[in-house]
């Protein structure tokens, strides 16, 4: 019985020489630690005009701050071993009061880092730092060119200078202080002290972006000058703040709270959580606005474009899940501004089919409906992956069987390299289709059937030309613009036949067939009234596009000059006898008299609600409808 107590119970000397070691290790932390506190709270007699001098992490004091984390961690160690070998030591209670000291301190020093190394620490900074080592690397660029302001970033990406000394030397301090609050049980004090400080300087940041806290009410109520200015501002604002202001953030994160994930999941989305929803909101109320009329299209457009880029970025910034609401918002967002898309292309279609303006273009020039419409469709072109997203699944209300005009290069068995998106080819192909009807209907009020073919040539070359030197070219496909030029030519050909057909019907078939003076008179005189007439008639006419333009003139000048010069040659001597008026027009008289055509006279072009349109007026040449792309990119 004896033996099995002496057994079981530890020797009276052993159990004391434990506790000795355990309080005596405690004590030794106490007083190393003490003498760090003392001198680091004691005001200095003698202050220096160096800061550095007066805090524990700095860099002449930074060895004696790493003892002093690795003293209290090994006092947090030794309190454990002392409470399991005697809980009721007077030592645990001194520990205990010297620990919370220990952890004021390096609250104060956690809250002075933070602020004093604002510079270093600014997202900017620590995002361009940490890009090329980060997790987020594969799907995040920070040195993007959209922006004067973005263009800083490269900059400061080469001066590797600037991110080798104080911001990563605060960026580890602010780890080692947060490491050792975490592990001694003081989480709780570190992260507010972080969140109200970062807290601060996103919120800031935002603001100085230009980024307000709207309501729908308050967006809805806006004039779209105003709306519009707001619009850019967050253009600018949003590719910064998450490229940027999120990003930094995340990494100063990551690497202050690397030993506690939920940690960082709770501090990051504290700090940028109602910042990033006040940003990602603003596109969904933007396009809640009741007037949404096809000219805002393009502004809209910019906002789902610059969304749909930042995408991906954005889900590995806020992977969280308590980052859901802040995916779940860019996907609303992105949602809202598609069916606003989709809503102002139902409404532009629909104002083309309801155009019914019974004005006509003096001297068969480009209607402004031609030019509004192309001038649209091309900078909506511009918008080739956005667009493709948005009408993906948006057919077109056409009649059955499509007309031949609306079918686009390749089919289904384009490349989709070639063209962005079939559904997106057809709907413009039947908008060009709308248009052109439109046009054709308004080239019956002319009287002269002549002019009325050249103002078909010229807007359809005007749209030809349009889809050649845009974007469009790569919706439509080649055979369509060779299509399509085939018409102008066809319409050209018949303008040409019915506004020159009679003066050529004079020029002989066989210039070198004998002829009677009096035969070679009679011809020649009535040419000559003929080309005088059709002349005149045509010197108010216009043709906008040069390459046109020079293709009727050097058609209609060669028909009439070889056969002319040929006659004239074999004729002259029985011509020019007692009567030279015969001769009002020679071959090179014909060739000079034609280069001045077509550039149309004052009034030529513009606007006319008279019956004729063939003779000049008292316009500008202006189109009387216009359109404001309103986005980043150069109109065509």
């Amino acid at each position: 019985m004896g033996k099995h107590l002496f057994r079981s119970s530890p020797p009276p000397e052993k159990q004391t020489a434990h506790l000795t070691l355990a309080e005596s290790a405690v004590q030794e932390c106490m007083s190393s630690i003490n003498a760090v506190i003392s001198k680091w709270t004691t005001p200095s007699p003698s202050p220096t005009s160096s800061s550095e001098e007066e805090f524990l992490f700095s860099t002449n004091s930074r060895r004696e701050a790493e003892e002093f984390v690795e003293a209290v961690r090994h006092l947090q160690s030794t309190m454990h071993r002392l409470v399991s070998v005697n809980p009721s030591s007077d030592k645990l209670i001194y520990a205990q009061n010297l620990m919370q000291s220990a952890m004021k301190l390096l609250e104060s020093e956690f809250y002075r880092v933070l602020k004093a190394n604002r510079e270093y620490l600014d997202p900017e900074c620590v995002s361009v730092r940490s890009c090329k080592s980060s997790r987020f690397t594969t799907s995040t660029t920070v040195s993007v060119s959209d922006s004067e302001d973005e263009n800083t970033y490269e900059e400061n990406a080469e001066e590797e200078h600037r991110f080798s000394g104080g911001d990563a030397d605060a960026m580890d301090d602010l780890k080692m202080i947060a490491d050792c609050m975490i592990s001694t049980g003081y989480a709780k004090e570190c992260v507010r002290v972080y969140k109200t400080v970062r807290r601060s300087i996103v919120d800031e940041t935002l603001y100085n972006l230009g980024m307000e806290r709207f309501t729908l009410h308050q967006i809805q109520k806006m004039e779209w000058e105003v709306l519009e200015s707001k619009i850019k501002t967050w253009l600018k604002a949003v590719k910064l703040a998450v490229r940027s202001l999120f990003f930094g953030e995340r990494i100063l994160a990551d690497h202050v709270f690397s030993s506690s994930g939920p940690i960082v999941e709770s501090s990051f989305t504290e700090i940028t959580q109602e910042g990033a929803l006040i940003l990602f909101t603003f596109p969904e109320y933007a396009a809640k606005i009741k007037k949404l009329t096809p000219e805002k299209m393009f502004r809209f457009l910019d906002m789902y474009e610059a969304l749909a880029n930042l995408f991906v970025e954005i889900e590995s910034i806020f992977y969280f899940e308590s980052g859901a609401p802040v995916r779940s918002q860019v996907i609303n967002s992105l949602a809202r501004l598609g069916d606003a898309a989709r809503s102002m292309m139902n409404d532009f279609e629909s104002a083309i089919q309801k155009e019914t303006s019974k004005t006509m273009v003096i001297g068969g020039g480009v209607h402004p409906l031609t030019r509004y419409v192309m001038n649209y469709l091309s900078f909506l072109a511009d918008y080739d992956e956005s667009i493709a997203a948005i009408f993906e699944n948006w057919q077109p209300t056409v009649p059955a069987p499509l007309p031949d005009s609306l079918y686009i290069s390749g089919g289904d068995e384009a490349n989709p390299a070639d063209l962005y998106s079939s559904t997106v080819s057809v709907r413009i192909a039947w908008v060009i289709l709308l248009t052109l009807c439109k046009i054709d209907g308004k080239a019956q009020p002319y009287k002269d059937v002549a002019l009325a073919y050249l103002f078909l040539a010229n807007n359809l070359q005007y749209v030809v030309v349009k889809v050649r030197s845009s974007n469009l070219k790569l919706l439509l496909g080649d055979d369509w613009v060779v299509k399509h030029e085939a018409k102008v030519k066809l319409y050209a050909d018949k303008f040409e036949k019915l506004a020159w057909g009679k003066v050529l019907d004079l020029v002989p078939e066989n210039p070198k067939e004998e002829m009677s003076p009096e035969e070679a008179k009679d011809l020649v005189g009535r040419f000559n009234d003929e080309f005088e007439t059709s002349y005149r008639k045509q010197t108010s006419w216009v043709i906008p596009d040069p390459k046109l333009r020079d293709q009727i003139k050097i058609s209609v000048s060669q028909k009439l000059t070889l056969g002319c010069t040929e006659f004239h040659r074999l004729n002259r001597s029985g011509l020019v006898g007692a009567n030279e008026a015969v001769l009002r027009y020679t071959p090179e008289d014909i060739g000079n008299y034609l280069s001045d055509l077509y550039f149309g006279s004052r009034g030529s072009g513009s606007v006319s609600t008279n019956g004729s349109g063939s003779g000049s007026g008292s316009g500008t040449g202006s189109s009387t409808t216009g359109i404001s792309r309103g986005g980043g990119r150069s109109s065509h």
